[in-house]
């Protein structure tokens, strides 16, 4: 933390897959959150689904009450919710401070109208996120966002194939590491503040 001098919120999801956990899979994400405070961490995000992508409401307010007093954002896990708008409410209850989202659409672009309407019925921070670029992250502006996620990724060639493979291609390609692009970001950045 000491190299850094941006906030940092800090994903707290045990494994892939869905976003409803085991009994152990709980309380490594409540020893994660306490790492995190003793780090300096600015915020958490993350939350619990119950099987039928209802927000697991009991699990999530235990999360956000052990990240007190550090800022709590819900994850995209909102975009696989049945009732955001009541789900929305249901967050606001409980403390959470922000809403990572697409709108439930493969991309913010294409979830705008949903965001908009969050963003219009709660003093919850909507914070569209998915498929946002350097062309489209006027929109998000001129919709009255005042925060957007974004990973502005780019692929690095790192090594040739192995002769003999760490992992299983199913899972990560080894041969290659994520990075965020500066010139991406700059860009981005530019064009939101200008």
């Amino acid at each position: 933390m000491q190299d850094l001098s941006i906030p940092v919120h800090v994903l707290i999801r045990p494994r892939s897959g869905d976003f409803t956990y085991s009994d152990d899979d709980f309380e490594i994400m409540k020893e994660d959150i306490q790492l995190c405070k003793e780090l300096g961490c600015a915020g958490i995000v993350s939350g619990v689904l119950h099987q039928d992508n209802t927000i697991d409401l009991q699990r999530t307010k235990e999360l956000v009450e052990i990240s007190q007093p550090l800022n709590f954002t819900f994850h995209r896990a909102f975009d696989w919710i049945v009732n955001p708008l009541e789900s929305l409410r249901q967050l606001e209850e409980i403390g959470v401070n922000r809403v990572l989202t697409s709108g439930q659409e493969l991309t913010a672009e294409n979830g705008i109208s949903l965001l908009t309407s969050l963003k219009d019925e709660t003093k919850v921070t909507i914070m569209p996120g998915g498929g946002i670029h350097g062309d489209n992250v006027l929109l998000f502006r001129e919709a009255g966002f005042s925060e957007i996620h974004l990973s502005a990724t780019q692929q690095n060639q790192t090594i040739e194939v192995p002769k003999i493979s760490m992992n299983s291609l199913k899972h990560f390609e080894e041969t290659q590491i994520s990075t965020s692009d500066i010139k991406t970001i700059q860009n981005i950045l530019s064009k939101i503040n200008a």
